[in-house]
């Protein structure tokens, strides 16, 4: 049986920023609603870190069993590769991850939602929430996992930004606003950003082993400048963000991005961008505490 540390490793905890500034971004548009509940957003966030760590265990038992992850890898090694963890305990916690975001998920919807008469709402999140439990799983695991496809990109873009920011400030305030999908573009923006840099990490790897990343379709070079758009559309967004809260603080978030992009648009050897990542998913967690505090004061 694998230790606590390994199941940690496993779990990825240095992606968990990310997931958190999705919820607090999303959160800090509904902070000025009168139904805002401390409740939800604990909720919002437990499931979005189940959900998480569900994509993660997936995303080590899928490249396992699709060749991905091998001897010639980089980046931290992975549980299943390495043999600390076996494919059979793998695919059993994902099974519970799942099941403990689903419970998570249905407690949710029923504190924001269902009691409150939003029944409708709560069906439409309850399959966008079942939408994303697969979507987590089929990234690379199963038959015709889509990251192997290129579509990794548009899933994140779509669940951490749309689905999750947006999502999450309605659960608060049963609205949509211009704010919170604009704040959804932001994190969008930059949770592409940090699977970009992923697969540029890895593009000679993945290429290899059959994985058609976006890096992989249209080579090192344009997925570099692919991610120098990502990052701009990101700071657009969050200027036009600036511009309507008559508060500019937001955009001290992006001073790290396009610090890292100069830098990494020299860089040659792949192995070299993994400290980005780690870079680049705290910027999007410092947004979305900027994002707090301007909506406090």
């Amino acid at each position: 049986m694998a230790s606590i540390k390994v199941w940690l490793g496993a779990m990825r905890l240095r992606t968990l920023p990310l997931a958190a500034s999705v919820v607090i971004t999303g959160s800090a548009s509904s902070l000025d609603s009168l139904n805002f509940s401390w409740v939800v957003f604990a909720l919002t966030m437990s499931t979005t870190f189940l959900l998480q760590v569900l994509s993660n265990f997936a995303n080590d038992y899928g490249d396992f069993n699709n060749g991905a992850d091998n001897q010639d890898r980089v980046g931290p090694a992975r549980a299943v590769q390495s043999g600390e963890i076996t494919p059979a305990q793998m695919k059993n916690a994902m099974v519970i991850t799942a099941s403990l975001s689903l419970l998570s998920g249905v407690i949710l919807l029923y504190s924001s939602l269902a009691q409150t008469g939003y029944l409708t709402e709560s069906i439409l999140f309850l399959t966008l929430g079942l939408s994303s439990i697969a979507a987590a799983v089929k990234y690379t695991a199963g038959k015709n996992p889509y990251g192997y496809k290129g579509l990794g990109d548009l899933f994140v873009f779509v669940f951490f930004g749309l689905v999750g920011v947006m999502g999450t400030a309605f659960l608060q305030t049963k609205e949509i606003s211009s704010i919170s999908f604009l704040n959804a573009l932001v994190i969008g923006g930059l949770s592409t950003a940090v699977l970009n840099l992923n697969n540029l990490r890895d593009h000679v790897n993945d290429k290899a082993a059959g994985k058609m990343t976006l890096v992989v379709k249209m080579g090192f070079e344009k997925g570099k400048l692919y991610l120098v758009i990502l990052v701009g559309l990101s700071l657009f967004s969050a200027l036009l963000v600036s511009f309507l809260l008559d508060s500019y603080l937001g955009l001290l978030a992006f001073i790290l991005p396009i610090i890292r992009l100069i830098k990494i648009m020299q860089i040659t050897e792949p192995r070299n961008l993994d400290p980005e990542l780690k870079r680049f998913a705290l910027s999007a967690l410092v947004y979305g505490f900027i994002q707090l505090v301007v909506f406090l004061v």
